[in-house]
């Protein structure tokens, strides 16, 4: 157990072990909520929100489809469609 104390305009200072322990660094943000049996302090990730919208959109750019392109024309393959769509109708309906 750390014991921690509350110095000057209400700061305390977490022990080197429980800083270590849970990758706190200086500037890191811990979010505080009241409990039952006192006060529980936790690790959280601010992120700037255009920072996040920028990050989103360059990957969004990046994406590539996968799917193997088509061997055959345009009206070919909807020629193909057509045809299997007719025949699930014809086998729906029999």
């Amino acid at each position: 157990m750390s014991l921690l104390r509350i110095k000057r305009f209400s700061q305390v200072t977490l022990p080197p072990d429980m800083r270590k322990k849970f990758h706190l660094n200086e500037g890191d943000y811990l979010e505080a909520e009241a409990t039952g049996d006192g006060i529980l302090l936790k690790p959280v990730t601010i992120v700037e929100r255009k920072k996040a919208w920028d990050r989103l959109f360059n990957v969004i750019e990046n994406v590539q489809e996968r799917k193997p392109k088509s061997r055959k024309a345009g009206k070919a393959e909807e020629e193909e469609i057509a045809r299997m769509v007719k025949d699930y109708r014809k086998k729906a309906n029999a």
